[in-house]
C-alpha cells in the first residue's frame, strides 16, 4: 500500500469518527458508491515544503504510520542501498498551518 492511500484510508476513518471535516469534494469508489472525501492532512515537512507553516500550539489531528524511505551510498562501489519502513508520523489540516 502506498503512502497515498494509507492517508486516504486513515482520513476516511478519521471524518467517519468525526475527527476530520469533509471536502465538499464527491467521488465514487470501485463499487460504485457515491462519498464524500475528507479535508487535506499532510505532515509538518510536506506543509513546509508547500509554503506553510504549523501554528504555534497547534497539536496533531491524526498520528499513524507511513512509509520512510532511508538510503545510503557505498563510497567504494558508488552503489546506492537503502530500505522503506513504517514510521509514525503526525498530520496537521489546512486550518493549522499559515502561509511563511
Amino acid at each position: 500500500m502506498t503512502n497515498a492511500q494509507i492517508i486516504l484510508n486513515n482520513s476516511i476513518a478519521l471524518m467517519k469518527e468525526g475527527i476530520l471535516k469533509g471536502s465538499g469534494i464527491m467521488t465514487k469508489d470501485e463499487n460504485g458508491n457515491v462519498f464524500e472525501l475528507p479535508e487535506t492532512i499532510h505532515t509538518f515537512a510536506t506543509w513546509k515544503a508547500l509554503g506553510y507553516i504549523v501554528k504555534k500550539g497547534q497539536k496533531c489531528k491524526a498520528r499513524f504510520q507511513i512509509w520512510k524511505y532511508a538510503g545510503s551510498k557505498n563510497e567504494e562501489t558508488e552503489e546506492e542501498t537503502g530500505r522503506l519502513f513504517l514510521k509514525e508520523s503526525y498530520f496537521f489540516t489546512k486550518e493549522q498551518v499559515e502561509a511563511i
